[in-house]
């Protein structure tokens, strides 16, 4: 199967990652000089701010080309999960994280955990209907945005509080409107996943009624 262009485009956002997390483990490294780790927290947001681009870029080809494929479909939810997964748990720690702008370990849990979620009953679904279902919804495409922005805002911190020290009641806000849209994107996910097992069920029962009165 040959790739498109948008499918190519995913694929070099997860392989981004890598050098992503790379320069996030470096910028409060004591053994380097402030500009140094100043450059590297940079280089981090620019890595990033590529990656949230290509997430929309992609997304815009594949429509406009009708290349809409069951890979770009697979891959393109879990590039964005690697990415925000991997960003949440470096920026909750010390070691990682942007200093005075740690990421709590609630906002954490709910953005992981939703994911953690996600996939364990797209398990489910796979096994009892033998389908891949993947469908984006309203709920996750702003779950992700607020993700996105969360990190963005958290990483470019530093220098934009010391110009406008409201910034960080936003990034706080933020924080909490990714929580929370997390926990809404997982409920309305479990809500469609339940009425696609259950509509399943019934087609096959029907299914299977039909069979047995031909017999």
């Amino acid at each position: 199967m040959e790739l498109t262009w948008a499918n190519r485009i995913t694929i070099l956002r997860i392989l981004l990652i890598a050098p992503f997390i790379s320069c996030m483990l470096n910028i409060n490294d004591p053994e380097l000089a402030d500009h140094t780790r100043f450059l590297i927290r940079w280089s981090a947001v620019a890595i990033f701010v590529l990656m949230a681009v290509s997430d929309g870029l992609d997304g815009l080809l594949a429509r406009r080309n009708g290349q809409i494929t069951r890979l770009g479909a697979f891959l393109d939810p879990t590039a964005d999960k690697l990415l925000i997964t991997s960003a949440c748990l470096l920026l909750a720690t010390r070691h990682s994280g942007v200093d005075g702008f740690l990421l709590p370990p609630t906002v954490v849990v709910l953005i992981i955990g939703k994911d953690i979620l996600l996939f364990i009953g797209f398990l489910i679904v796979f096994f009892l209907t033998g389908k891949l279902r993947v469908v984006p919804v309203l709920a996750g495409k702003v779950s992700t945005v607020l993700q996105l922005s969360m990190v963005a805002a958290i990483l470019i911190a530093p220098e934009v509080v010391s110009v406008f020290s409201g910034w960080t009641y936003f990034v706080q806000f933020l924080w909490w409107a990714a929580a929370v849209a997390a926990l809404v994107a997982t409920l309305v996910y479990i809500r469609l996943g339940g009425k696609f097992i259950e509509q399943y069920e019934q087609t096959s029962n029907a299914s299977n009624g039909a069979h047995s009165l031909k017999q």
